[in-house]
């Protein structure tokens, strides 16, 4: 297979329901482009058929491949794998449920082409366009988050969490390497390092929609989400984010 301008990460659990269809879809996307493609599915140790399901799904393709994660590790632990395996020029990281459509790609490849280093998706714009919302609590929760963390590390984004962002070969293997936060605020992490780095960051609106499985616990995951802030700060501080 020719060098693929676009990987696409997928970072799954326990997704046999779910994984056929989402990668179905991502191929058909993909073998509609001009370009190569590729996916990189990161299984993080799942409990059911998760790879089995996957690999039948995509019938030997050279462009997919799976790895699996030997313990849980998380979702950011299993995102930072697949972005240091991936081999495109382009890499994004797609939640396995497809809440943002993959067709997205294609606006966010033209801005790229345009300069830009980071490409974050977001819930939050005007222009976005909301098909199912997140329960109200839910919703809550996420406003209340994104304002400490644009008080606190990220500022000017919108929405940090949103499961669909785009980065540049380069970009990727500058800030993957120091992530450290290995669960859900992972996307607020490898936000402050590309803005410590200097990269150009563009946050773009998206179509979303919610999905009632979701691997988020509301309660016993935000806690861990909101302690997240201050690790990051004070890996700062003990200068452990050094290029």
């Amino acid at each position: 297979m020719m060098q693929p301008l676009l990987s696409v990460i997928i970072p799954a659990y326990n997704e046999e329901k779910r994984i056929d269809p989402a990668l179905e879809r991502i191929f058909a996307f993909l073998d509609g482009q001009a370009y190569a493609g590729e996916v990189v599915l990161v299984d993080d140790c799942s409990g059911d058929r998760t790879s089995e399901v996957a690999a039948a799904a995509v019938k030997g393709r050279a462009n997919f491949r799976v790895v699996r994660n030997e313990v849980n590790k998380g979702k950011g632990y299993s995102v930072r794998r697949g972005m240091l395996e991936a081999k495109g020029e382009y890499l994004l990281f797609s939640d396995a449920d497809l809440s943002t459509p993959i067709e997205e790609t294609t606006r966010f490849i033209e801005k790229m082409r345009e300069g830009y280093d980071v490409l974050v998706g977001s819930r939050a714009m005007r222009e976005s366009n909301i098909i199912t919302y997140q329960p109200w609590y839910r919703q809550l929760m996420g406003k209340t988050f994104n304002k400490i963390v644009r008080g606190l590390l990220v500022r000017g984004i919108k929405d940090t969490q949103c499961g669909f962002k785009m980065f540049t070969r380069e970009a990727a293997q500058k800030i993957f390497p120091l992530q450290r936060i290995e669960r859900f605020a992972f996307d607020v992490e490898i936000l402050f390092l590309a803005k410590k780095f200097g990269h150009k960051i563009l946050e773009m609106p998206v179509t979303w929609k919610d999905s009632p499985q979701t691997r988020v616990s509301t309660f016993r995951d935000s806690f861990s989400m909101f302690a997240a802030i201050f690790a990051i700060r004070l890996n700062n501080l003990r200068g452990l984010y050094r290029a």
